[in-house]
């Protein structure tokens, strides 16, 4: 049975020359090289018409070569293409999105950027391949960041260490995209109470939270008139 891919392109025909590309679900879930879903037949797909393009996004990411791909094949692209996020844009797929002429986001949805993550097997020299591996993934995403927002690889590298989540105005205030959708002409400056959500962060906090109850010192110890304090070894 053939496979389905995980793109739909949509063409608008009151416009030949305008499609709209949906990016829906998880990229390259079963396989990207060894069945019908490949580089090539998105490429096929990509260069079959011309003209400026919209892609939709709304992907929870998935196989990080899958989206490399994608992105240079985007990058490409002679013509402007729209990234719209209408849901989610997490892990992969973020670095899809960074691909875009223009990147807008939903006021409701969300961006999520991390390190990226892998299954290793094998004594301790493969698990230094598998670090070093993961190392240079981690510089090859921070560099579609960068091109993007104009941050520092040092800013990048500690989002994705946190696992950095990030509503419309902060995904805006950091420049990982460019406008946030159905905002009136007017709101053009961002929240000053823009979202970003840590999972690390959250952690740490707890756990010195923690840290602070344990090692609380105990309050002085009363004595009540006659009675001897008594002393512990």
């Amino acid at each position: 049975m053939q496979k389905k891919p995980f793109w739909n392109w949509v063409r608008d025909e009151t416009e030949q020359e305008s499609r709209t590309l949906y990016l829906s679900g998880v990229i390259a879930e079963e396989s990207w090289f060894s069945d019908e879903v490949t580089p090539a037949a998105f490429k096929a797909d990509l260069t079959s018409g011309s003209g400026p393009i919209m892609v939709w996004i709304n992907s929870p990411g998935g196989d990080c070569v899958a989206a490399a791909q994608i992105y240079n094949m985007l990058m490409d692209y002679p013509h402007d293409v729209t990234v719209k996020i209408d849901g989610i844009a997490a892990s992969a797929a973020s670095v899809i999105a960074m691909a875009g002429t223009r990147v807008l986001m939903s006021p409701t949805s969300l961006l999520m950027i991390h390190n990226p993550l892998t299954v290793a097997m094998g004594d301790s020299e493969e698990m230094r391949k598998a670090i070093q591996l993961l190392d240079e993934v981690k510089e090859s995403i921070v560099n579609a960041y960068e091109i993007k927002t104009g941050l520092s690889r040092t800013k990048l590298s500690n989002l994705m260490d946190a696992e950095t989540w990030m509503n419309a105005n902060k995904v805006l205030e950091l420049g990982f995209c460019d406008e946030i959708m159905f905002q009136p002409a007017s709101h053009t400056e961002p929240a000053e109470n823009s979202f970003v959500f840590s999972r690390r962060a959250v952690t740490n906090s707890l756990l010195d939270k923690l840290r602070a109850k344990v090692l609380k010192p105990p309050p002085p110890h009363q004595n009540s008139p006659g009675q001897k304090r008594q002393t512990s070894i």
